[in-house]
């Protein structure tokens, strides 16, 4: 599933560890959901959004194109 998890941590300058131990995860986790390697959990993706100060609608696209509305 495509995301835009990089694009908002870099906007709050965070690291893959911050977010990672703000989560509750580890750092391998967020890389596997940044790579499209892994889809994260219904919890773990609420938790992400909210970190990152995005709905998870807009957090994660479930189409093959990102919408012009983020």
């Amino acid at each position: 599933m495509k995301n835009l998890i990089r694009e908002k941590r870099k906007e709050l300058k965070l690291s893959q560890e911050e977010l990672a131990n703000t989560a509750g995860v580890t750092r391998q986790t967020i890389n596997a959901i940044e790579n499209e390697k892994y889809d994260p959990s219904l919890k773990l993706a609420f938790q992400l959004a909210a970190i990152l100060h995005i709905r998870v609608d807009q957090l994660f696209i479930f189409g093959d194109e990102r919408d012009d509305q983020y």
